[in-house]
């Protein structure tokens, strides 16, 4: 993945505005579930580049600091170079005062010519820093952006649970209200009150019909008398007759 891939990547993602796209998805959780998936890969994808790129940059460090000790180093040996000739000068020895000068030549060339790699990549270092800062800027506002997202997804998700619970509840409220609970309960008093009125008519009934038995006996007590009373009367007479 080059670099543009993932600035063009990093921009797309940390500009995205989540709460428009949530009210334009026709299933916001799947969307957001999509989206987090989107970003997990993403950011992944991105640890691997900001560390490559560190790598890259931190190798250029390590040039660039062996470059600049090699022109320490090399000063130094032209330096050394440059006294011993003068001491030869001194003593009269023109021969190797030149040779020990050229040696101070050689060293110095050497110094330029770690002083000139020191230069050439002091741009490309200073370019790679600010890649790697602005690579570790993006992956941060990423993985803040990806919470944000994970946050709304769980407040959206209860939220969601919470309104078809209540939904739930107010449908049995309304099954109530349409069953009328008031005129179950006067259909079964109705119902009572024939039962009660059945059982009234059944005692009634019993009590009229014992009554008639009753009376029968009353009657039949009656003629029994008379009866006996015939008879007696008979019998005084059937005596009176005799005597």
């Amino acid at each position: 993945m080059t670099k543009q891939s993932i600035f063009g990547r990093i921009a797309q993602l940390t500009k995205a505005n989540i709460n428009a796209l949530i009210d334009s998805a026709e299933d916001p959780q799947k969307m957001m579930d999509q989206m987090i998936r989107d970003y997990t890969n993403n950011i992944s994808e991105a640890e691997q580049a900001v560390a490559q790129t560190i790598g890259n940059l931190r190798m250029l460090e390590d040039d660039y600091r062996e470059d600049e000790q090699a022109s320490s180093e090399w000063g130094t040996k032209a330096l050394a170079a440059s006294n011993k000739a003068e001491e030869f000068r001194a003593s009269g020895d023109a021969t190797n005062a030149a040779k020990f000068d050229n040696l101070a030549k050689v060293a110095i060339q050497r110094q330029m010519q770690a002083e000139s790699e020191m230069k050439g990549a002091e741009p490309t270092i200073s370019s790679q820093r600010e890649i790697v800062e602005k690579l570790k800027t993006g992956l941060e506002q990423m993985k803040l952006k990806r919470t944000e997202l994970v946050s709304k997804r769980d407040e959206l998700t209860a939220r969601s649970k919470a309104a078809a619970a209540q939904n739930q509840m107010h449908e049995a409220i309304k099954a109530v209200n349409i069953m009328d609970a008031t005129s179950e309960i006067s259909r079964f008093e109705e119902k009572i009150r024939r039962e009660e009125a059945k059982v009234r008519g059944a005692a009634e009934l019993a009590a009229s019909s014992l009554d008639s038995q009753f009376e029968q006996l009353e009657d039949l007590g009656e003629k029994t008398e008379i009866e006996a009373r015939l008879a007696a009367l008979k019998a005084k007479q059937t005596g009176a007759l005799e005597s």
